[in-house]
């Protein structure tokens, strides 16, 4: 929509983030049944531009648990509303925490890849939680 979206006609970064949260809290939240928050964005790619008048499709999945912690991928696909042309627009990984009554992060059930879609990206999640680690190892 035009407020939503700069002098130029394309979609603010910041809005495409929000919905991204969004999505990806309800992906986490649906797989663990628990309140959920945000612990990290841990990549946001900008692939192509959404303008205004574009439909946007967004979709997240759960590529990986840990044991309080689920990494969520997101999908933002821009679909032009005459043609059904879809191009992804903007990539994302988020990692979010599952929480327990009392606000604390609590244990999260494993998830089981089957498809080998779903393996590939449980396997490249495994990769970026295992880069993630190290890397928090090497700053402190």
């Amino acid at each position: 929509m035009p407020h939503q979206a700069n002098p130029y006609g394309t979609a603010f970064g910041g809005v495409i983030m929000a919905w991204i949260d969004m999505i990806a809290a309800m992906s986490a939240q649906r797989h663990c049944g628990k309140e959920v928050v945000t612990a990290s964005i841990d990549s946001l790619s900008f692939k192509e531009p959404i303008r205004v008048g574009d439909h946007v499709v967004l979709k997240a999945s759960v590529n990986y648990v840990g044991r309080t912690s689920m990494e969520v991928g997101v999908l933002v696909i821009r679909e032009d509303p005459y043609s059904a042309k879809q191009v992804i627009a903007t990539t994302a990984h988020l990692t979010f925490v599952a929480l327990d009554e009392d606000k604390r992060p609590c244990p999260v059930a494993p998830i089981l890849p089957e498809t080998a879609d779903e393996k590939r990206r449980y396997e490249n999640a495994k990769l970026r939680v295992q880069a993630r680690k190290e890397l928090l190892k090497k700053m402190n």
